[in-house]
């Protein structure tokens, strides 16, 4: 597949298990661990680590968060943009400390590496980024006493445990890429990215207690303790009812996609764009073209009434666009495997088209088409957020007995 082409691959069935099957029904697990969900445990002290890069982690983690704390005391550390979204949250059984973290320059749809490597450089050492974390983990941790530590992708938590010597439960979508094997068809072209990027998530949260990995695919596990449930969903998406419209839903990352912008002049149909444009306080209209200033509440009422999703490959929105029933352009943020790979099997998958590039045809393609990828898309089911829940509160009543947690795993390169 080379630069540019939209995916049109077939879709790989599971063995034994229909693509249409609700995947809200059914965990892919490896393992004998048996499923005890339904079942209530003892309160436990949980230390949550959750990224600052990008705000799909905390809108995941906010989900999670507002379940667990109906039974146990939880203690976040967040850096970043997510800090002061979760910090709206803070409750008597939830304490939301900022901590520093890396971050990602991003420009025309590319992260910038050399940029990304100096911002972050800065951050940790001229702005004293390192120093503040350590003192902040000495004070909240000699009050706090966690016994299990949930991480979504997030150093610091992680590191805390296995000094202590306490159990990680890792919860996230990038270690579908290091636990499972992955179609051959998603990887052509990319192996090089592939390789390096399963290195990297392989070495971000070794030897955790168990990995509950948020999918909207199910390829094979390859590794133990591992389980894939489907995405997490906000209540604003849980509450939203779908409804045909005639309008492109466009969210980027990037705030300076100009090229995507041309291609959808052109296009004609009424584009409403949220992202590229952040310092916006009220819409601004260019023709078809409207940009908004981010709402909650007018971005899932966007989101449930598009007639298609035009996005990058982050894996938040997709898996809230495929549940609302939403087809989707994926243009993935050059440099950034795991978006790749989320394209690429949103296209297998047979819900919309994935391009490495923006070009008016695929455009054209995918308008012309999200009649055929609604079609599919009735296919897919998923029953709210209760199989993470009940994964989740198993997990958590095994690590909190067990108080250790499992050896160190080999890399499994096959």
């Amino acid at each position: 597949m080379g630069s540019g082409a939209s995916c049109r691959m077939a879709r790989a069935a599971e063995p034994g298990v229909p693509l249409g099957s609700s995947t809200g029904e059914r965990a892919h697990r490896s393992g004998e661990r048996p499923r005890r969900g339904a079942l209530h445990w003892d309160a436990v002290r949980i230390l949550y680590g959750v990224v600052g890069e990008g705000m799909g982690h905390a809108v995941r983690s906010r989900v999670v968060l507002d379940e667990i704390t109906r039974h146990h005391e939880v203690q976040v550390v967040v850096s970043g943009r997510a800090h002061d979204y979760l910090k709206a949250r803070e409750s008597d059984r939830l304490g939301v400390n900022r901590i520093w973290g890396l971050s990602i320059v991003y420009e025309d749809n590319q992260v910038r590496n050399l940029r990304t490597v100096l911002t972050n450089l800065k951050g940790a050492l001229v702005q004293g980024g390192w120093p503040e974390n350590i003192r902040a983990w000495f004070d909240l941790t000699e009050r706090f006493r966690p016994e299990v530590v949930i991480s979504d992708f997030e150093s610091w938590s992680y590191l805390y445990a296995k000094l202590q010597g306490l159990p990680v439960i890792s919860i996230d979508n990038q270690q579908i890429i290091a636990r499972c094997r992955l179609a051959p068809e998603a990887l052509e072209g990319h192996e090089r990215d592939f390789q390096l990027t399963r290195a990297l998530v392989a070495a971000k949260l070794p030897g955790c207690f168990h990995y509950l990995i948020t999918t909207f695919f199910y390829p094979p596990v390859k590794k133990p303790r591992t389980t894939l449930v489907p995405p997490v969903l906000r209540g604003e998406i849980l509450a939203a009812r779908p409804e045909p419209g005639d309008h492109l839903l466009v969210y980027q990352t990037s705030t300076s996609h100009g090229e995507l912008l041309d291609v959808l002049r052109r296009c004609g149909v009424e584009s409403r764009i949220y992202g590229v444009r952040r310092e916006l306080r009220s819409e601004v209209r260019e023709g078809n073209l409207r940009f908004l200033p981010f709402s909650e509440t007018s971005f899932v009422d966007d989101l449930r009434t598009a007639r298609g999703v035009i996005a990058n490959g982050g894996f938040t929105l997709l898996g809230e666009a495929l549940y609302l029933r939403r087809p989707v352009l994926s243009l993935p943020v050059a440099r950034q495997f795991e978006q790749v790979l989320n394209g690429r099997y949103l296209a297998l998958e047979g819900y919309g088209l994935v391009a490495d590039e923006v070009r008016g045809s695929i455009v054209e393609e995918f308008i012309g088409r999200t009649g055929e990828f609604s079609r599919n898309l009735e296919r897919h089911r998923q029953d709210g957020n209760q199989v993470l829940f009940g994964e989740l509160e198993a997990l958590l009543a095994e690590a909190a007995r067990s108080g250790t947690p499992p050896g160190e795993e080999p890399e499994d390169l096959a």
